[in-house]
């Protein structure tokens, strides 16, 4: 029989795994034939599901991976980490059209500026097996692409009795696509950033995207960087700052907020006290390159 306690059940991340290349300590991004040096750069694994699950798994939550990860060098490369990083593995599908999916990401003055490849498809070969894993209480897709390309994928969770959040996460192709908020139907938490919800909503002011949002889901949590976070759901309207941390990086910030956010809710926290942990945890995000960020394991 599934394991039903969503306080300690387990949480399954789906999306896709990156090679992230993580460039900070420079001036400013490269201009049309110019080169600009980094004082530093890290080599990690990246992508929305990836960065969920380590964090989740930080706080104690079992966390499920599953996602593709490609056998060429620089997927096999991210191994280690991945086994080091206290996530489960069971359901990671190894596939030769899976990579590699590189983001290089350059971090200058306070802002960012990516460039990503995808590869293949995003459907593991393992998904069956991981929504029907007795001890998984949660679905988190890390990525509304995601969903678009699995669209029935709600409705998989849903009938293996899954609650599910999702952040929509910025995708210059998709982000305002007629139609985003009805294919979610059926999220329980939605997650978005504040850029992301203006688009989504077409609303300006935080209060009106979050309010525009949470009358087409259940519970929103709305993140703002250096403003902190909002939430509403239940009748309940928050908002709770942000203490300020030294930053290197916020790649994946967003991310780990999501896990804090989720396990708090999972385990039965009131609002204010699931968006605490979740800046905590994205504080935790932006202390270190890439999505990982001052996580030691």
């Amino acid at each position: 029989m599934r394991h039903r306690d969503r306080r300690t059940g387990a949480v399954l991340c789906v999306g896709r795994i990156y090679c992230d290349l993580v460039f900070t300590g420079i001036e400013g991004f490269p201009a049309l034939g110019r080169e600009v040096y980094a004082r530093d750069m890290a080599l990690v694994a990246g992508g929305g599901a990836y960065i969920a699950a380590v964090h989740a798994a930080s706080l104690g939550r079992r966390t499920a991976l599953v996602a593709r990860l490609g056998t060429d060098r620089l997927s096999t490369g991210l191994e280690d980490e991945l086994a080091a990083s206290g996530i489960d593995l069971s359901f990671l599908d190894r596939a030769a059209q899976a990579g590699p999916q590189v983001t290089v990401a350059m971090v200058a003055q306070g802002e960012r500026a990516f460039l990503t490849r995808r590869a293949g498809h995003v459907l593991p070969a393992t998904l069956d097996a991981a929504l029907a894993w007795d001890e998984a209480v949660h679905l988190h897709i890390a990525e509304y692409a995601t969903l678009a390309e699995i669209p029935d994928l709600v409705a998989r969770a849903r009938a293996q009795g899954l609650s599910i959040s999702l952040d929509p996460s910025w995708d210059d192709a998709l982000i305002r696509t007629p139609g985003l908020v009805e294919a979610c139907a059926g999220v329980d938490l939605f997650l978005p950033n504040l850029e992301e919800a203006t688009a989504i909503t077409g609303e300006t002011s935080p209060d009106r995207a979050l309010a525009a949002l949470a009358a087409r889901f259940p519970a929103v949590a709305l993140k703002a960087g250096a403003d902190g976070a909002f939430f509403a759901g239940g009748g309940v309207r928050l908002h709770r700052a942000a203490e300020p941390v030294p930053v290197i990086d916020t790649t994946g910030a967003g991310d780990a907020f999501n896990a804090g956010f989720v396990h708090a809710w999972l385990s039965g926290a009131p609002p204010q006290d699931a968006l605490d942990r979740a800046i905590a945890a994205a504080s935790v995000a932006i202390q270190g390159p890439g999505g990982r960020g001052a996580l030691v394991f």
